[in-house]
């Protein structure tokens, strides 16, 4: 039998309590439930989730009304397993109510009374990966070729993570970070799926809100996204992942959390960026953050994919990580070493641009430091400009120019003619 709620929400629900709680029971013995609602969508947006009596299992946020779990499966964004008895919730986000409110209603099934949908494959393909480039490093070490910011159907993107990883194959990546909102229902299919594409794909979350957005990576478990910012940079490091602030002057989702302790990473260059690659708001940005923390940040980029008609790719930009190996771990040590590089990944094509870390330029340390007797090299740069932090500048002679670290301060970064950014390291 359906349970039915209906509900009018209004901006004093809003203000009160963002994330709106529905109870509904399960008894023993249930196998499955189902949860569909339904509002008008074009005067609202309303996020769905759920809550069980032990944790949390799964978001879809605004992009699906409906989803079901079953013992063996569950709708992408939710943990399948069978319900366990108690009282669960559905988790309403109310994140955008017009002023005179909007009727909503919600519909519950125990057990389900539709199928799980399913997640499409994509064909395997190979391709030649950014580290066959071979970028000089120290022993042991390579620079690896990858994204860190991406979305499935797991949460609001428009492909499988069979999918994506296909698409991280034709962008020459060696890794992609998964990163769905406030959910890790992917998590369990990452190293299948990465195995059968020949692709590192690390697990990760972007915990998500209207105050800000933040990426954790590792296999740490879920991160409460209803706490406060600076909990998440706790939660993050105690759990042994490392977490980056994303896009933190863009638009509706800028960063507006105030946080004590800063996590370790940094999404300086977002596809954002690509609207202007001479904005110097992210320099910005950097400047403010590097004068609240003595510890040095790592920087990362992000393509942020979420669909393939949205006029880019994975691997705008393509950020570089000098690691052991393309494991999770190990991109995750560099990271926290600082071993990274960004480089702007794409050039134009005839049908939109064409993602190739081959030949893209890049600016690196070859010894994988920061220090300051160091070197910098800029490879695929000939006649670009070389800068530092302070505003020094010098013309790159060559295809490959190294450059004495001392020659400025950092971070460096690579801009051509029109000072569009091309590269940049610490």
């Amino acid at each position: 039998m359906t349970r039915v709620l209906r509900r009018r929400l209004t901006l004093s629900d809003q203000a009160e309590q963002r994330y709106l709680r529905v109870p509904f029971d399960v008894l023993p013995g249930q196998t499955s439930l189902e949860v569909r609602i339904d509002y008008d969508a074009g005067a609202a947006v309303v996020d769905l989730g759920c809550e069980a009596p032990q944790g949390w299992r799964g978001w879809s946020g605004g992009a699906r009304t409906r989803f079901a779990i079953t013992p063996d499966a569950a709708t992408p964004g939710y943990l399948p397993g069978a319900p366990e008895p108690g009282t669960w919730h559905v988790v309403l986000g109310l994140h955008q109510l017009p002023a005179e409110g909007v009727d909503l209603v919600v519909e519950i099934d125990v057990p389900a009374a539709g199928p799980v949908e399913t997640e499409p494959l994509a064909p395997v393909r190979e391709t030649r990966r950014g580290s066959t480039r071979a970028l000089p490093a120290p022993g042991g070490l390579t620079w690896f070729a990858g994204d860190f910011h991406a979305h499935t159907l797991h949460s609001d993107g428009a492909e499988s993570i069979d999918q994506l990883a296909a698409r991280a194959v034709a962008s020459g990546l060696d890794f992609l970070a998964v990163t769905d909102h406030n959910t890790t229902s992917h998590h369990a299919h990452l190293p299948g799926v990465g195995a059968r594409h020949a692709v590192s794909l690390l697990p990760g979350q972007e915990v998500t809100t209207a105050y800000g957005h933040a990426n954790a990576f590792g296999d740490i478990g879920w991160i409460d996204f209803r706490r406060p910012g600076q909990a998440w940079v706790d939660d993050v490091a105690a759990r042994g992942g490392v977490m980056s602030v994303n896009h933190p002057v863009e638009r509706d989702c800028a960063w507006q959390f105030p946080l004590e302790r800063l996590p370790a990473a940094l999404e300086l260059w977002h596809i954002s960026w690509y609207r202007d690659l001479t904005d110097t708001i992210p320099w910005a940005v950097l400047g403010m953050w590097e004068r609240d923390t003595a510890a040095a940040v790592t920087l990362i980029g992000g393509s942020d994919f979420h669909r393939p008609d949205g006029g880019y790719t994975l691997g705008m930009p393509t950020t570089w990580v000098c690691a052991e190996s393309t494991a999770p771990d190990a991109v995750l040590d560099a990271v926290r070493a600082g071993r990274t590089a960004i480089s702007v990944g794409a050039y134009p094509g005839p049908d939109g641009p064409v993602v190739d870390p081959l030949t893209s330029p890049v600016l690196l340390r070859p010894d994988g430091s920061r220090a300051d007797d160091g070197e910098l090299l800029a490879i695929g740069a000939d006649g670009a400009v070389l800068c530092d932090a302070d505003g020094r500048r010098r013309v790159l002679d060559g295809d490959r120019v190294a450059v004495p670290a001392s020659w400025g301060r950092g971070p460096f970064h690579v801009v051509d003619g029109q000072r569009r950014v091309l590269a940049l390291t610490a």
